[in-house]
């Protein structure tokens, strides 16, 4: 058997695991990455990045058709028409670029990268199987970044019809109708979407209102939005299955009836999990938080010189706290002293209107002891958001009520994705309402709801 060995060697060449390794590589560390599929993993290829670019085109032909209707703008247009093996393609060249630049960037700063599946043998060896036979490695340091995979439920398996986040960024043709089933974050991003491109979409969730991991203030333009599109939203519904006939989904409301959503297309997005089977970890004896490998601040697990990083570790299963814990793993090893204690990790969902969610929302501060002031600013009153057709949702702050420290940021509206990293530093940095109120605030942007929210929690909004 073939057999090599390195100071690193890291599992998983999703953004937590290519990141690490390359920021090894740079301290000059002798690292090997294992990737059983692509680089870029999830995110990269059928994740954040190919999921982005459907909506992007969804949202530019639904606006070309909104044109067609004729516009208040002045413009119009004629029956426009979309052409989707085009669009995949397109999406498709994107990643592909992307997940180039990463093999580049691992192969500019000497990380080997290692095409196979691993297996775990003990916490210093891994045996990959290669085309051309297995491959031991032996090394000093195993980090763990094998990232997360899509529930799937007993009831309603994938195959055929029924399908994961993965199938349905890459369609071969518009399904007539479309049933998700979980209006999460992934469910609405993708079934706003293909409403968008022309499909009719139904949603089914088993709680009582949509994306139940945001508060109702940021989630009800959202539902406005579906309401517009004329999306079909069942709440507090339970799926049981595909009928006889697999043409539609069997569900069961709150009162106990049972009925059909006729469907071409089912769409499956009720969460992921950690991948954590499959690959021998569980002969390392680690200890677990659930499902999830259990880590301290410094990704260490209860392993010696054995780390875990990203969706493996659970919540938040986010691509740039990977990265982050990926970065940091590596400046450890080095030799450097660092610790994961993030302020705050901004959470986004694409959605129509995005969602952008950094440190504490009005309820968490309060559940946490916090005596806090919260205060929004309107899109209604923002001079950007008139001119871009996008005046539904707001900016909100909250802030401790005795210095006025910011522990929080929330946003909805057209484009409030790109706030996220002005919320986060200033939650990182300690900034007060007084420094974000005294920040002199381009004009005219959607960053200036950010100052008017501060404004507004010191009792002086000036365009409100």
């Amino acid at each position: 058997m073939k057999s090599a060995t390195t100071t690193l060697l890291v599992i998983g060449g999703g953004p937590g695991g290519y990141v690490a390794a390359i920021r090894a590589g740079q301290l000059g560390i002798a690292t090997i990455l294992v990737e059983g599929e692509r680089l870029g993993g999830t995110c990269l290829n059928i994740g954040c990045i190919p999921s982005k670019a459907l909506i992007h085109a969804a949202e530019e032909f639904d606006k070309v058709r909104h044109y067609a209707d004729g516009s208040p703008l002045g413009i119009s247009a004629d029956a426009p028409r979309i052409d989707l093996a085009r669009t995949v393609q397109w999406k498709d060249g994107i990643v592909k670029r992307l997940t180039g630049g990463v093999g580049a960037l691992l192969k500019k700063h000497g990380v080997q990268v290692v095409n196979g599946w691993a297996r775990i043998i003990d916490g210093k060896t891994v045996e990959v199987q290669q085309a051309d036979g297995p491959l031991r490695i032996h090394c000093d340091h195993l980090l763990l970044a094998t990232g997360s995979r899509a529930v799937e439920l007993p009831f309603i398996p994938f195959g055929g019809a029924v399908i994961s986040a993965t199938e349905a960024l890459s369609p071969a043709t518009l399904p007539q109708r479309l049933v998700v089933v979980g209006a999460g974050y992934i469910g609405l991003e993708l079934g706003i979407a293909y409403r968008k491109l022309g499909a009719q979409v139904a949603v089914i969730e088993a709680m009582e209102r949509i994306l139940p991991a945001y508060d109702d203030d940021l989630s009800k333009p959202v539902g406005a939005t579906l309401r517009r599109l004329g999306v079909e939203v069942h709440l507090g519904c339970s799926v049981l299955g595909m009928n006889q006939a697999g043409d539609a989904v069997r569900m069961r409301d709150a009162a106990g009836v049972e009925s059909e959503l006729a469907a071409e297309r089912v769409l499956v997005a009720v969460g992921r999990r950690p991948a954590t089977d499959g690959f021998g970890l569980e002969g390392l004896l680690l200890d677990m938080n659930g499902r999830a490998v259990k880590i301290d601040s410094q990704c260490q697990t209860s392993m010696r010189q054995v780390w875990a990083i990203g969706d493996i570790t659970g919540e938040p299963m986010l691509a740039h706290r990977a990265m982050a814990q990926g970065e940091m793993v590596a400046d450890i090893i080095g030799g450097k002293r660092r610790h994961f204690t993030p302020s705050a990790i901004p959470a986004v969902c694409f959605t129509d209107p995005e969602i952008v969610v950094v440190g504490l929302t009005p309820q968490e501060a309060t559940q946490a002891g916090i005596d806090c002031i919260s205060a929004n600013f309107p899109f209604a009153a923002n001079g950007r958001a008139m001119t871009i057709e996008s005046t539904d949702g707001f900016v909100r702050v909250v802030a401790r009520k005795d210095n006025h420290l910011i522990v929080g940021w929330q946003a909805v509206g057209r484009g409030v994705s790109e706030l996220s990293a002005a919320f986060g530093q200033s939650i990182e940095l300690g900034a007060l309402l007084e420094d974000v109120a005294g920040t002199i605030h381009a004009h005219p942007t959607l960053g200036e709801a950010v100052q008017e929210a501060a404004m507004r929690a010191l009792g002086h909004a000036l365009h409100i």
